[in-house]
């Protein structure tokens, strides 16, 4: 389905967050993470020459040229042509951050031959990061420690599968977590926002309820996604689930279906509770309970705000909507420069329908901070917005 195209980047006045200034997170992704990306990628793969000669175009085209469109015969050029028409022909630190860093990995996409016709057609280019980290050791572990979890009560186990999800690649530390654990205490203390209480409000109810969850990476980070789909599900807190992907590769390691079958498979393999979870959630795909979506808008670089109506229907069918991650987060509430006071119930009010996030900080954007605990983050000396130390659980009705 085509995604309605619009060049709209806010709801508010606040500053949509640029690239163009020196020292600055968005001025690092474009100038150190995006060329660094291109190299990882080209040593990962054995590619021709086709792909390295558009690997080098493209690196030159971020850090000494302006936005090129796509070509004409890319099949989403109508489309990507319509939200670039006011940057084409500018610097790259020139566009809203959001929209840069998307069509940057679109065009990596370009230059791979992701979607041209050819042996590289569908070859995702962040494949082997991801599955890298569903053979590692680190993983093997987290999944061992969902045995000694099984033996708590219900209430700390979902404490625990909350934490591990939001924390993502640091889900050790979820598993782990108890009232009387010292991990638990220091998970709970870089929490700058905690509506945990409230989700889990929305999430209980004497009616069955549905659950969108947003993905956000692969991996290390969707297992625990799943794992806490599977709580929600086998303790009754969620009828059905939705789990909503990217339809193509984007921001290196970002989940599509693939990557949850992928991840589905890493479950069936272990042993003890992790294989029994798999079991569970492979049956609950057979029968419906558990389905996978990918619309073409969360590969869009545009804020929530913006989203098409069939998207916005189909979300407002449930009961509540968890996102993911940082992405997500951003494109929420808006990758603008909000005063970190501001409501978050405020800046998600046109959401359709209860949402949650469930974010760690790696990114500037921040909303429905208390005043006090703003005073303490900003008092640290720490960069508490984007070293990834600090998280939130964020919701409202």
């Amino acid at each position: 389905m085509a995604v309605e195209a619009s060049g709209s980047t806010s709801g508010t006045d606040a500053p949509v967050i640029m690239g163009d200034t020196p020292g600055t997170f968005a001025w690092g992704v474009l100038t150190k993470r995006h060329p660094a990306l291109i190299q990882q990628v080209r040593d990962a793969f054995p590619y021709a020459p086709e792909q390295h000669q558009a690997l080098d175009t493209l690196l030159e085209e971020i850090t000494e040229g302006v936005i090129e469109p796509l070509p004409t015969a890319a099949h989403d050029h109508s489309t990507w042509a319509a939200w670039g028409r006011e940057h084409f022909g500018c610097s790259w630190f020139d566009a809203p951050f959001l929209w840069a860093e998307s069509y940057f990995y679109r065009k990596l996409l370009q230059a791979v031959g992701y979607f041209a016709p050819g042996p590289w057609q569908g070859v995702d280019p962040f494949a082997p990061f991801k599955q890298a980290e569903l053979r590692s050791e680190e993983m093997a572990e987290e999944l061992g420690a969902l045995d000694d979890l099984a033996a708590r009560p219900e209430h700390e186990q979902a404490e625990a599968l909350l934490h591990a999800s939001l924390w993502g690649n640091r889900a050790d530390l979820g598993f782990r977590i108890s009232a009387e654990d010292a991990a638990h205490s220091a998970a709970v203390s870089y929490l700058v926002a905690d509506d945990s209480s409230l989700l889990w409000s929305l999430l209980t109810a004497d009616e069955p309820v549905t659950v969108n969850v947003v993905a956000d990476n692969a991996g290390r980070e969707l297992i625990p996604d799943l794992v806490l789909i599977d709580h929600l599900l086998r303790h009754r807190h969620a009828s059905i689930v939705t789990l909503h992907v990217k339809p193509y590769p984007y921001y290196v390691s970002d989940a599509m279906t693939a990557d949850v079958i992928d991840c589905l498979r890493r479950l069936l393999q272990a042993s003890g509770r992790a294989g029994e979870i798999g079991q569970r959630l492979w049956q609950a795909m057979s029968a419906g309970q558990l389905t996978v979506d990918a619309h073409p808008f969360f590969c869009a670089p545009l804020p929530y705000r913006d989203m098409p109506e069939d998207l916005r229907a189909e979300l407002s069918e449930a009961d509540v909507t968890i996102l993911k991650g940082d992405l997500n987060y951003r494109r929420l509430v808006g990758d603008q420069l909000w005063e970190p006071t501001i409501p978050f119930q405020d800046v998600t009010a046109y959401f359709p329908g209860p949402v949650a996030a469930l974010r760690t900080l790696k990114s500037d954007v921040i909303t429905g901070l208390r005043e006090e605990t703003l005073a303490g983050l900003e008092g640290s000396g720490q960069d508490w917005r984007t070293n990834g130390t600090h998280a939130l659980i964020q919701a409202r009705r």
